[in-house]
């Protein structure tokens, strides 16, 4: 819908030609599939599952089309013991909770410390049960539903998955209400990185929560997947923040905080199966643009 209206302002622009901007309506299997065929389009930026990302970048081949993809995650959040615990609780769960999970830079996988694990999964869980859920349209929620019922089963399945391989659930894992598709906000300790709660984007309100002893540590469980889209680290020393920032290999790392993103000079891209290019930056004109050679021999 926002969309449609920025489509329709834009339309208004009397100085803007007319077919400039063009909204194509309609689901990606059929609508995205034309385009991403079509001769006429020679550049296609997307913005979607790691599955699907792969089918486009396949089609895409055919005629050599220029591609920015920018896909899954599954997001080291790392908290050192030196951290704000009371601070980082909170942000930790903005990080995971925000837009109910579905976001591609959510922080999924929640490496503590094991000096603070578990006062700081204390801490977290009381963040998180104070998410409120309910109708996004009232002023106090703090988290919405899931956008569809399959993608709402889905999600449930995993609480059963997470039983099965053994995890613990410390809070969550079940539906709110009987109504609509909301899920709790879920936290999942006892976890280990070849359960598919762990390797898996889930995309809705479902963290897993692991230790780790040092920096080094930390920076081998934080690169622990085939994902590299973002991460944040937690911790009141710069230099232990520069050093594992540098370490995680991914496209976006914020030191305090999450989410945090700029439509300035810093880029948005995606290591590893989390993308191809950038948006944003200086980089993002090299994305859509060409460097063309003309030699004249005079």
């Amino acid at each position: 819908m926002t969309t449609l209206r920025f489509a329709g302002l834009l339309d208004q622009h009397t100085d803007l030609p007319a077919g400039v901007v063009n909204v194509v309506t309609g689901t990606g299997s059929v609508a995205g599939e034309a385009l991403v065929r079509h001769p006429g389009v020679a550049k296609i930026a997307f913005t979607g599952s790691t599955r699907v990302g792969r089918h486009v970048h396949e089609v895409a081949s055919a005629d050599l089309k220029r591609l920015t993809l920018e896909l899954g995650g599954k997001s080291p959040v790392v908290v050192f013991a030196d951290a704000d615990l009371e601070a980082t609780s909170r942000g930790v769960a903005v990080a995971l909770l925000a837009g109910s999970g579905q976001a591609c830079v959510a922080g999924t996988r929640i490496l503590v410390q094991e000096s603070i694990r578990e006062e700081f999964t204390e801490r977290l869980t009381a963040a998180m049960a104070a998410f409120r859920v309910g109708d996004p349209f009232d002023p106090a929620t703090m988290m919405g539903p899931l956008a569809t019922r399959p993608h709402f089963e889905r999600v449930m399945g995993y609480f059963d998955l997470a039983a099965q391989d053994g995890a613990r659930t410390r809070t969550g894992g079940n539906r709110c209400g009987d109504r609509g598709f909301f899920v709790a906000p879920t936290l999942l300790d006892e976890v280990t990185p070849d359960m598919r709660v762990v390797r898996e984007e889930i995309f809705g309100p479902v963290g897993a929560l692991m230790g780790f002893t040092d920096a080094d540590d930390a920076i081998v469980k934080a690169n622990q997947t085939e994902y590299g889209l973002a991460a944040s680290v937690w911790t009141k020393d710069l230099n232990t923040a520069h050093r594992v920032a540098d370490g995680i290999d991914a496209g976006t790392v914020w030191v305090n905080t999450h989410h945090e993103m700029t439509t300035g000079p810093m880029p948005f891209a995606g290591f590893k199966q989390s993308g191809i290019g950038g948006e944003g930056g200086p980089e993002v004109m090299d994305a859509f643009t060409k460097h063309k050679a003309i030699l004249v021999a005079l």
